[in-house]
């Protein structure tokens, strides 16, 4: 069952179960009918229906936002637990005794109660990472924290690569390779899951596993899970390159459409992204009087100067252009 199709009755914490569910499925919702796509989700009805043949495909579907509740003239969420989230251990299930020492209506423990409450906060960590799994997790989430801050990466890779991490974990791909490998595979696929313009380089760059380890877990994973990653294309990278340059939205604008021109040549073919990428946005800084030096784009992209030189060379003979 998926989460939107269990019904209302559910309780908070199968709700809970459920959505952890789901987030970790990714199911790809189609009309059983039509077979369209193209799905709506009202979530003050509880139904989703077609758009194209406005079959109801599923009703009684349950709110997967947080439990709030009216209470004082005012909207209070007492009642209601945090939301489940993936960048727990534990999903967010447990109880957590909070570290600042008020009672539940704000008011500061007293002085003799602060070591009792202490002792209890300390052996309530404890008991929430029982087995190996947890702590296996645990130390995953850690280190998914702090390559993703190191990287500028987002809420969403963040809680892509942690769901990739879980699964590898449960099908025992970890034994044998370090954390910080798996991580670092395991949010390179997120990127590639998302589109989002990383390169092997950029992670070879900031985790401390090699290009070597990264590649082959990278290849474990994919292959065990079954997830079919699309092809990165070159425009992917123009936005970030090109906001590390310092250069203009005129500017990667003519390098997408110099990229576009490439591809409709077949200059593209069984060349790397980031190299066109880079090699595009060389071309259209020249053009538009925002030149960068090849060095500098290669220090921000990660491609050799050699690269992007050839890069270079193959687009303006292929396409004929002329530069000062």
């Amino acid at each position: 069952m998926t989460l939107l199709d269990a019904p209302w009755r559910y309780t908070s914490v199968k709700y809970r179960m459920i959505y952890c569910e789901a987030m970790e499925e990714r199911v790809e919702v189609k009309c059983p009918d039509c077979f369209s796509r193209r799905i709506d989700e009202d979530s003050v009805r509880g139904e989703r229906s077609c758009v194209d043949c406005g079959l109801v495909i599923a009703e009684n579907m349950i709110d997967p936002g947080q439990d709030w509740s009216p209470f004082a003239g005012k909207e209070e969420t007492i009642r209601g637990g945090p939301p489940a989230t993936v960048m727990v251990h534990d999903k967010g299930l447990s109880t957590e005794i909070h570290w600042a020492n008020k009672d539940y209506a704000g008011r500061s423990i007293a002085g003799k109660n602060r070591s009792q409450f202490y002792r209890m906060r300390k052996w309530q960590r404890r008991a929430r990472v029982s087995g190996s799994f947890d702590r296996n997790m645990e130390a995953a989430l850690v280190e998914i924290g702090r390559l993703a801050s190191k990287m500028g990466m987002g809420k969403l890779v963040k809680e892509e690569t942690a769901v990739i991490y879980r699964l590898a974990l449960e099908k025992d791909m970890v034994k044998g390779r370090s954390i910080d490998t798996i991580v670092a595979a395991s949010m390179y696929l997120a990127n590639q899951k998302l589109r989002t313009a990383r390169s092997l380089d950029d992670f070879q760059r900031h985790a401390d596993v090699s290009r070597k380890s990264i590649t082959r877990a990278h290849k474990v994973i994919k292959a065990v899970l079954g997830m079919r990653i699309p092809v990165s294309e070159p425009s992917e990278y123009v936005g970030r390159y090109g906001g590390l340059l310092g250069l203009p939205t005129e500017i990667h604008t003519a390098a997408l459409s110099l990229l576009k021109r490439a591809s409709e040549m077949e200059l593209t073919h069984g060349k790397s992204p980031t190299g066109l990428a880079a090699a595009a946005l060389y071309i259209a800084a020249r053009q538009g009087d925002r030149h960068r030096t090849q060095r500098e784009i290669a220090d921000i992209s990660g491609v050799t100067e050699v690269t992007i030189r050839n890069r270079y060379k193959e687009m303006v003979s292929g396409m004929g252009l002329e530069l000062d």
